[in-house]
């Protein structure tokens, strides 16, 4: 595949959310860049180990590796992620071109009307670790599937008495309410999101970075990296606690040794915000 020809071949996952996301940035590459798009829908591994433990697995590379292979080998010229899911590290050969502008990165509450709340369903041991705080006598389980079968295993099969699901999907699947629970936003300030939480991030082959500059926005592009470049300093994971978030001039933290942190990090340098962190974990 290349740039020469009139259509562009984009990877993306099955799921409902993964192809909501691959259609608007389909969009996006049309209004921006005059191109149309085939979408190549994958099935990953991560889809399809569906009994797996995600934290126990090392979640992120399980829902990449095979829309990366697809990049490398040619058979698509870009491949659409949820950032937050992405690993730090881009195998050799491929780079993150842009991120899309960031929609509502707060983390919802979804709790079974009637419910007491003493099982919650989540995977993410950030999640956990923060909602602890709140509801510290909570039991765990970890529920997998796609948004609409997390709701459903809630509202309709009284798996757990709730979950916690990221407002940007549920926005992207249209979805603002489901009979039988309720939705609660939570602030950045009370849970801090995952790094990239609620930007689609687009990968490409290293040669054909600059092509899709075009599709980048700068400021979401400029939080997210930091968040990233955070996250890979401090050698952080699905497996870690950790949530880290950039708005405007604002950074919050959290990391189980420190809890939830806020900074200004205006007039600072990357080194020097890091040396900030580095302190709270001390």
């Amino acid at each position: 595949m290349n740039l020469s020809n009139d259509k562009l071949v984009l990877a993306t996952r099955k799921s409902p959310l993964a192809i909501k996301q691959a259609e608007w940035v389909a969009d996006l590459i049309k209004n921006q860049m005059g191109k149309e798009v085939d979408l190549m829908p994958m099935s990953t591994t991560g889809d399809r180990q569906m009994n797996w433990s995600l934290q126990e697995k090392g979640g992120k590379g399980l829902f990449t590796k095979e829309l990366e292979i697809a990049l490398l080998e040619g058979r698509a010229d870009l491949a659409v992620h949820s950032a937050k899911d992405l690993p730090t590290e881009n195998p050799a050969g491929l780079t993150l071109a842009a991120f899309t502008e960031r929609e509502d990165a707060r983390d919802v509450l979804i709790r079974r009307e009637g419910s007491e709340t003493g099982v919650m369903a989540s995977g993410s041991p950030r999640r956990i670790a923060q909602l602890k705080l709140r509801f510290p006598s909570v039991s765990w389980v970890e529920l997998r599937g796609n948004v609409e079968t997390r709701l459903r295993k809630i509202a309709v099969n009284g798996e757990a008495d709730g979950t916690i699901l990221a407002a940007a999907g549920l926005s992207r699947l249209g979805i603002s309410n489901y009979p039988g629970v309720t939705f609660e936003k939570i602030s950045v300030n009370e849970m801090v999101p995952a790094p990239g939480q609620a930007a689609i991030a687009i990968q490409v082959r290293k040669q054909e970075k600059e092509k899709f500059g075009v599709l980048d926005h700068l400021a979401t592009s400029r939080a997210v990296r930091l968040e990233r470049w955070i996250l890979d300093r401090l050698g952080g994971g699905c497996q870690v606690a950790l949530g880290v978030h950039v708005v405007n001039d604002d950074l919050f933290f959290f990391h189980e040794s420190c809890g939830i942190r806020n900074l200004k990090i205006a007039d600072n340098s990357e080194e020097e915000v890091f040396k900030i962190i580095s302190s709270w974990l001390d």
